[in-house]
């Protein structure tokens, strides 16, 4: 089944690729891997999660805005690759999250976006990770997720 296939019968559509908010680039490919800039929870032009998990943003919330950080990352994959089908295996997904003091959670909200992966590309999409609070983030956002793929 193509990575299209998967992501139809997930009811999942990727959008365009988010363009960068600053000065870099989405996306640098060296030999078969493909590094992934930092996405944030956006869509249609507008961040969606905005503010500190353990006080203005719940678990279940940031869990769901890891996902659609990851979402977008894979919009930026797509972009550059033009298929997903050409991407081999996740290697490594890095998760900030915007904590407010005492909140430990941060693995479970970058749950979302590990789990969407694997949603996606079976086995593939089993990646080496860090999940790690921040005091602030781009543009108030929630979370932020970038990621390292090996692509053929």
């Amino acid at each position: 089944m193509s990575i299209a296939d998967r992501l139809q019968q997930l009811n999942i559509t990727l959008p365009p690729a988010p363009k960068p908010v600053a000065a870099y680039v989405p996306a640098v490919r060296t030999g078969n891997l493909l590094f992934i800039s930092g996405q944030l929870p956006s869509a249609d032009g507008r961040l969606r999660y905005a503010g500190k998990l353990g006080a203005d943003v719940s678990p279940e919330d940031g869990y769901a805005a890891a996902r659609l950080a990851a979402i977008n990352a894979l919009a930026v994959a797509q972009g550059e690759l033009g298929s997903l089908d050409r991407v081999t295996r996740v290697v490594r997904v890095m998760g900030h999250v915007a904590s407010a003091p005492g909140f430990t959670g941060q693995p479970g909200v970058i749950n979302g976006a590990s789990e969407l992966l694997v949603e996606i590309f079976g086995e593939q999409g089993r990646h080496s990770r860090a999940a790690l609070g921040a005091a602030e983030l781009p543009l108030g956002a929630a979370v932020e997720v970038e990621m390292i793929l090996e692509v053929e």
